[in-house]
């Protein structure tokens, strides 16, 4: 698995118009997050549909919130591994919202947002751990910069904001599956 300009040569291509020119900053922080259309349901059209800009917010109730909403991601990884890129790394997806890390405002200026399919409530898949893992070692071998220490949960860079990727997600078994030990502590997210 590679970065080839931009795009991850595994995943399958939906680009979304939810994105724009990064400011000149290095992309130096992995934040991942994880998302559910309806919340705890998987498997469905939505979150690719969110993403290309392709949600009314009337197919389900729960989405009448969503009505206009200009969000993307990176990168979707699927209950079953699949691996959907919306923004090319070198663009500025719009997934990390008000943020900060290391008293950097604004993550989406120098960050990749990974979203895994899943919610506070339930585990992760086996197969989403692996795939991860191995998207994540392409993404720092693509982008050095992003060190163990770089990595973040999307709660740890908008607190009180975000709950996600939630009590759930194994941070040891993801740093292990990368060949990377225990999980450092990041030297200050907000």
């Amino acid at each position: 698995m590679r970065v080839i300009d931009g795009w991850l040569d595994a995943a399958r291509r939906a680009p979304s118009p939810h994105f724009n020119a990064r400011p000149a900053d290095e992309i130096d922080l992995l934040v991942l997050h994880a998302i559910s259309l309806p919340r705890c349901e998987f498997g469905g059209p939505w979150i690719e549909r969110l993403f290309v800009g392709e949600l009314t917010g009337d197919e389900h109730p729960d989405f009448a919130e969503l009505r206009g909403l200009e969000v993307s991601s990176h990168l979707l990884i699927r209950r079953d591994g699949e691996i959907i890129q919306f923004v090319p790394f070198d663009g500025r997806a719009w997934h990390a919202g008000v943020s900060s890390f290391e008293g950097r405002e604004g993550c989406n200026d120098f960050s990749i947002g990974i979203e895994l399919e899943g919610c506070d409530e339930l585990p992760f898949e086996p197969a989403q751990y692996a795939v991860l893992a191995e998207v994540s070692s392409a993404i720092r071998e693509a982008y050095p910069a992003i060190t163990p220490r770089r990595i973040a949960a999307h709660s740890e860079i908008a607190p009180g904001r975000k709950t996600d990727p939630g009590p759930h997600f194994d941070w040891g078994r993801y740093y292990q599956t990368m060949g990377l030990g225990a999980r450092p502590p990041l030297q200050d997210a907000g």
